[in-house]
């Protein structure tokens, strides 16, 4: 029986998590359970592509849209079952576990739970709202993964194929579908640090409340692109 999981990582310009995030990998090698591993790139000029396939993985290539780079990268997987994973995302010890025991619900997908990489009462407060957003308003983010059946995916749609907001989207269209998975997610809170994180935090709320109320995602990703770089 061939291995069912298909892991998909949007990537660019990601070398300096990539490695980290491959590595967290390697227990489920171990255990046979990963068929494919698919680096879906948006036009990298580092050493991304470089990593990718020192470890094998199959590489993707089309414009930088993290919505079209997962749609990309799902449409290439050969999985009965994909993970997809941020490139500065590492699944933390136990995962394999926690995926096995949840493929017995092809009906449903699956999230992790958020930790960050950063110690400290901001990361951590930061860490906690996220999961607390995800419990009760079913809107988990795309760092906290998605674990969810290729049969489950292809009847949604999928991924939009949208610069931003792609993984709301995903998780509106999955309503009362999504479960924790059981295995916890740890990533870099490197965005929060720069911009401080209680400006991050509202810059987030601002634009996913403005997304639920109608607003286009492209016109939402110039706005945040504006002030990422501000």
């Amino acid at each position: 029986m061939r291995a069912p999981l298909s892991i998909v990582i949007p990537t660019l310009n990601s070398e300096a998590g990539l490695q980290d995030t491959l590595a967290s990998l390697m227990e489920g090698v171990a255990q046979g359970i990963i068929r494919e591993v698919i680096v879906s790139d948006g036009g990298s000029s580092d050493r991304t592509l470089e990593i990718a396939r020192d470890v094998g993985a199959e590489i993707v290539s089309g414009p930088a849209s993290r919505g079209g780079q997962l749609r990309r990268g799902a449409n290439a997987a050969n999985g009965e079952w994909l993970l997809f994973l941020h490139s500065d995302t590492k699944l933390t010890a136990g995962w394999v576990e926690a995926v096995c025991s949840f493929a017995a619900r092809p009906d449903q997908a699956g999230y992790g739970k958020l930790k960050f990489a950063q110690v400290g009462i901001r990361a951590g407060l930061v860490a906690r709202g996220a999961n607390l957003r995800s419990s009760l308003m079913g809107l988990p983010y795309g760092d906290q993964s998605l674990l969810i059946s290729k049969a489950l995916y292809e009847e949604i749609g999928g991924y939009r194929d949208q610069p931003l907001m792609e993984d709301v989207a995903i998780a509106r269209a999955l309503r009362g579908r999504l479960k924790p998975v059981g295995y916890a997610v740890e990533t870099s809170a490197e965005r929060y640090e720069r911009d401080g994180y209680t400006r991050r935090v509202l810059r987030n709320c601002t634009t996913l409340t403005r997304y639920l109320l109608g607003a286009s995602p492209e016109k939402l990703a110039k706005g945040y692109r504006a002030t990422s770089s501000s």
